[in-house]
């Protein structure tokens, strides 16, 4: 199988006031399409550096990344811009809902930005918030909305695209624990049902058993890549179905 994304020999370092720190060191990894892939690592390992390597976010200071044929270190960014936009959706720690939008109306957002016609924009966000269980609260705000629902109400936005690749950045941490597995589950049945590349960036070593791969990060370095059994994650993926 080609994977999704192919990154070879990146680094990245950021000075800030005189002082250079190394984010990545050399790092060469595949990404493989219907799995969902966890980058794990304690603060400042670099795992969220990576991830915005990996999605373009970031450009690396040496070293190569083509996703999906795309050579985006090469690329300008407004190609990077256009990759993005039409290939990826992001879930963010901190939901970045707009407070004055219902939830239907948040999710709707980058169908706009793609010229999808209103009424199949309705339709297609309608459809996304029932994937995530919250057909129901379609039309309520952020305010009146709780930490887990928003952060489903963030994971439907970015799925409404469908996009081929879906980077997760501590998806979780905001989250209690029973809130924070059902977000895991549910970014691992995007995964298993659209054949999505799903890659999640958490410091929170109780998602290892919802994940089909494991990076463990430590000094900008991947030090273990590992795929967690079979049995240890079965018993996280049957209690919630939302996709």
């Amino acid at each position: 199988m080609q994977p999704t994304i192919s990154a070879t020999g990146i680094s990245k370092a950021f000075t800030v006031k005189q002082i250079r720190t190394i984010a990545l060191q050399d790092v060469s990894i595949d990404i493989f399409q219907g799995e969902l892939t966890l980058i794990i690592g304690p603060s400042g390992c670099g795992k969220s550096t990576l991830l915005a390597t990996l999605s373009g976010l970031t450009i690396p200071d040496t070293g190569a990344i083509r996703t999906l044929g795309t050579d985006l270190v090469a690329a300008s960014d407004a190609e990077r811009d256009s990759f993005r936009l039409h290939h990826c959706g992001f879930v963010f720690q901190g939901f970045n809902l707009f407070p004055a939008l219902t939830a239907v109306e948040q999710v709707q957002v980058p169908l706009d930005y793609l010229g999808v016609a209103a009424d199949e924009t309705a339709e297609r966000a309608e459809r996304a918030l029932e994937q995530v269980g919250l057909a129901a609260r379609r039309h309520l705000h952020p305010a009146e909305l709780s930490g887990g629902e928003k952060q489903r109400v963030a994971i439907a936005r970015a799925i409404v695209k469908n996009p081929a690749i879906l980077f997760a950045d501590e998806p979780t941490s905001a989250l209690d624990s029973v809130n924070g597995q059902i977000v895991i589950e549910i970014l691992h049945t995007i995964a298993r049902r659209t054949q999505a590349t799903v890659l999640c960036v958490s410091h929170d070593p109780r998602l290892i058993a919802h994940a089909d791969r494991v990076l463990q990060m430590e000094d900008g370095r991947i030090l273990r890549d590992w795929r967690p059994a079979a049995g240890t994650k079965a018993a996280g993926n049957t209690s919630h179905d939302y996709v």
